[in-house]
């Protein structure tokens, strides 16, 4: 009975983890006022005119960082978004465009890091990526957020009770109960992408 109520307590424990993970929510920073702003920078190039006004949410790496009178221009390689509005490592860029922060932003704490930014859609400006031009989509920022990069564990399944030494119910004994799981392998590691 004590063995079954570690598995219950166990597999609840486990069950009420999955559930949070996938609980994501989008965080205040970058939250904005529409409920869905736009997010596809190929649509928003074809027609750039219409979507001027238009609140939109991008993000992706930090790739050059230019500080004017009174603002700070982030040019973004963009990716595509999760659902917590995060980055996704490793996806191939779908274009880059000028985020017009208000204020200094320090091109240390910025270049190369990911970010989302949030705000009105401005426009186009003609640009440059090395020697090739290049259409940039242009924003005003009303908010952003930098994410970081880090690398976690991730444990195989242990055991909830292997050994459980103890009455054996069937045979009246003591011993090894015989049940539990068991770790099939070594740990992985995955990089993610959080606050």
């Amino acid at each position: 009975m004590v063995g079954q109520q570690r598995f219950s307590r166990g597999l609840l424990v486990g069950l009420v983890a999955i559930a949070l993970s996938g609980c994501v929510t989008v965080p205040d920073a970058i939250q904005g006022t529409s409920p869905t702003p736009q997010q596809d920078l190929t649509r928003v190039m074809a027609a750039p005119s219409l979507y001027i006004g238009q609140e939109a949410r991008f993000g992706g790496k930090v790739v050059n960082v230019r500080n004017e009178q009174g603002k700070t221009r982030l040019e973004i390689a963009t990716v595509p978004l999760d659902s917590g509005a995060r980055p996704l490592l490793g996806a191939a860029s779908r274009g880059r465009i000028y985020a017009d922060v208000n204020g200094f932003l320090d091109p240390v704490d910025f270049r190369d890091q990911l970010v989302t930014v949030v705000g009105p859609i401005a426009g186009t400006v003609d640009g440059k990526i090395g020697d090739t031009p290049y259409k940039y989509m242009m924003m005003n920022v009303t908010g952003y957020k930098r994410w970081r990069v880090v690398q976690q564990v991730v444990m195989p399944p242990q055991p909830i009770d292997p050994w459980m030494w103890g009455p054996y119910p069937r045979h009246g004994r003591y011993g090894y109960g015989g049940w539990g799981w068991y770790n099939p392998g070594p740990a992985s590691v995955q990089t993610i992408v959080t606050e």
